[in-house]
C-alpha cells in the first residue's frame, strides 16, 4: 500500500507519522478518526514493519511477532473499530506452557500447588514459594529480574521459569534487565504488596468496570495472521495518507515550530529523483532508536547518544510446517528452552494449536526462535546448519518418528528484533524528556519506551492519538 507524491509542491499536514510499524498505523488510525490531518510516512516500500504473515502450502507463518496479549481495552476497541479484520483469541489449550528440562518438555506450574508438585524447581524452592508471602520486599530499585526472582523465589525458580520466559518475550539475560523497566507489573507487586502472591490476590479482588474486563489477559492474534491487522489499518487510514518508499528523509524545523519534511519517493537506483517537501504542525517518530540519529539531525550529539544506544537483541525466527503429524498432537501455546539446558534455541511456539487456519487439517505449524543477546553469532548460520538444527529437534524435542523432515522451512532473521530494557532505560526516557521540552510539537513513541509486546505498542499509540488531538 503506497501513495508516491511527486513533484516539489508542498504539502501541509496537521501531523506527520514517521514509520509504518504498528505502532504509526495504530495512531495514525485513531487521529484518522478523530478528523486530523495526517500523513503517515514510511521508509521501506509495505507497512507494518516486522509485521509480516507469510502463507505457503496451506501453512501460515509470521516473519516477525506470533501473539500478543489483550491487556489493555484498547487492543479489542481497535479490532472492534476494524471490523473487517478479527481478533482472534488463542484456544484454551493455549494456556499451557511447558519448560524443556532433561529430555523432555514438563508443564509449567500455573498454581501455587502445580508448583509445588513439578519436578522443574528443587524441594529448597519449592519451600520458598511457600514462603513467599512473607518475604522481605527489596529496595535496590535496580535490581534485575532474575535476582529479585533469586531472592524470592529459589535459583531454580529462575532457571525454569524466569530464565525461559524472559527468552521467550525478550530473547534476553535474566540477570541483565532491571524489573523496574522489563517487568514494571512485577516489580509494583513487590513494592506495593509486600509479595507477588498477596499481589495478585489483592488486585483480583479489585472492582472492574465493564471497559476494564476487556483486558482479559488472552493471548491474541488478528484472524489468518497479523498481516490482515496491517491491511485493515492502511485501509483504514486511506491510502491518500500513506507514502512509503521515503528515502533521504530530512527534517527541519521551521520559526513557527512547525516542521519540514522533505524526502525521495523514488527508488534508490534512480539517476533522477525529485524531492518532495511536507509540512506539518506536529511530527510523531515511532522508529527504533538506532534510526534516530539520521532522522533527527539537529538533535545534539550527546543527548542523542543517550536515547539511541538502545540494544536490539538479534533472533532468527523460522516457520516451521508438518503436513501429517500422523498421532502426534502438541496441544500447548509452546515450549520454552531454558538456557542452562544448552540446546540452540530459546523455544518453540505452536501457532496451530493456538489458532485456527495455520495448518493443513492433520499438519502442524510451529515457530522457532534462534539466537538472542547470549548467541548473537547465530544469526549467521547457514540456511542448511538451520534447517538441520530444526529436523533433529523434530525426533528429540517434539517425538516425532526419527528422521523425520519438515515439509516447509521459512527462515526469517532479524539483526535488531527486540529492544533490551538495561539499566540505562532511565538515561534514555530523561533523553526523550528533554528533546521533547526542546521541541514541543515534536513526538517520539515506539518500542524504545513503554513497553515492547503487541498490547504496549496498541496501547502507546492509542494515547499519544489522545493527547495530539487534545493539542492541535
Amino acid at each position: 500500500m503506497a501513495n508516491k507524491h511527486t513533484g516539489n509542491t508542498p504539502t501541509t499536514v496537521t501531523v506527520a507519522v514517521i514509520g509504518a510499524g504498528i505502532t504509526g498505523l495504530t495512531c495514525a488510525w485513531h487521529l484518522r478518526k478523530r478528523g486530523v490531518n495526517v500523513v503517515l510516512l514510511e521508509k521501506e516500500d509495505r507497512i507494518g514493519g516486522l509485521i509480516k504473515t507469510v502463507e505457503e502450502d496451506g501453512f501460515v507463518f509470521e516473519s516477525g511477532p506470533n501473539t500478543g496479549v489483550v491487556k489493555y481495552p484498547e487492543v479489542a476497541e481497535l479490532f472492534d473499530d476494524l471490523q473487517e479484520c478479527q481478533l482472534e483469541t488463542a484456544r484454551e489449550s493455549s494456556k499451557r506452557r511447558l519448560i524443556w528440562k532433561g529430555d523432555r518438555f514438563h508443564e509449567l506450574p500455573s498454581g501455587l500447588w502445580s508448583a509445588i508438585a513439578t519436578p522443574l524447581f528443587t524441594f529448597a524452592d519449592k519451600l520458598r514459594i511457600l514462603g513467599e508471602p512473607w518475604r522481605s520486599k527489596g529496595t535496590n530499585p535496580n535490581e534485575s529480574v532474575g535476582a529479585l526472582a533469586e531472592r524470592r523465589l529459589g535459583k531454580s525458580f529462575v532457571d525454569y521459569a524466569v530464565d525461559p520466559f524472559l527468552s521467550g518475550v525478550y530473547a534476553g539475560d535474566p540477570y541483565k534487565l532491571p524489573t523496574r523497566v522489563a517487568l514494571p507489573r512485577l516489580y509494583q507487586l513487590e513494592q506495593n504488596y509486600g509479595s507477588f502472591i498477596r499481589g495478585s490476590i489483592a488486585l483480583a479482588k479489585i472492582p472492574k468496570t465493564e471497559r476494564d474486563r476487556r483486558a482479559t489477559k488472552q493471548v491474541f492474534s488478528a484472524q489468518g495472521g497479523f498481516s490482515h491487522l496491517v491491511e485493515a489499518l492502511g485501509r483504514a487510514i486511506g491510502t491518500d495518507h500513506i507514502i512509503t518508499g521515503c528515502h533521504n528523509m530530512n527534517i527541519q524545523l521551521q520559526s513557527d515550530g512547525s516542521w519540514t519534511i522533505t524526502y525521495q519517493n523514488a527508488p534508490l537506483s534512480a539517476l533522477h529523483s525529485s524531492l518532495t517537501t511536507l509540512h506539518a504542525q506536529h511530527i510523531v517518530t515511532t522508529c527504533p532508536a538506532y534510526a534516530l540519529p539520521e532522522l533527527l539531525p539537529f538533535v545534539d550529539k550527546e543527548t542523542m547518544s543517550r536515547l539511541s544506544n538502545l540494544y536490539y537483541a538479534p533472533v532468527v525466527q523460522i516457520g516451521v510446517g508438518i503436513k501429517d503429524t500422523g498421532n502426534i498432537r502438541w496441544e500447548a501455546f509452546g515450549g520454552l528452552v531454558p538456557s542452562r539446558e544448552k540446546r540452540d534455541m530459546l523455544g518453540i511456539l505452536m501457532p496451530s494449536a493456538c489458532f485456527t487456519g495455520r495448518a493443513p487439517e492433520q499438519g502442524a505449524a510451529f515457530a522457532y526462535f534462534i539466537g538472542g543477546t547470549r548467541h548473537p553469532e547465530y544469526l549467521d548460520k547457514s540456511v542448511h546448519e538451520l534447517k538441520t538444527i530444526v529436523n533433529q529437534s523434530l525426533s528429540e524435542m517434539l517425538n516425532f518418528p526419527q528422521g523425520k523432515q519438515a515439509d516447509v522451512v521459512k527462515i526469517f532473521r532479524h539483526r535488531r528484533a527486540i529492544p533490551q530494557y538495561m539499566p540505562n532505560t532511565d538515561d534514555r526516557l530523561e533523553a526523550v524528556k528533554s528533546i521533547e521540552r526542546r521541541f514541543p510539537t515534536l513526538h517520539i513513541s515506539g518500542n524504545l519506551k513503554d513497553g515492547i509486546g503487541m498490547g504496549d505498542r496498541i496501547k502507546q499509540a492509542t494515547d499519544l492519538a489522545a493527547q495530539l488531538f487534545a493539542n492541535v
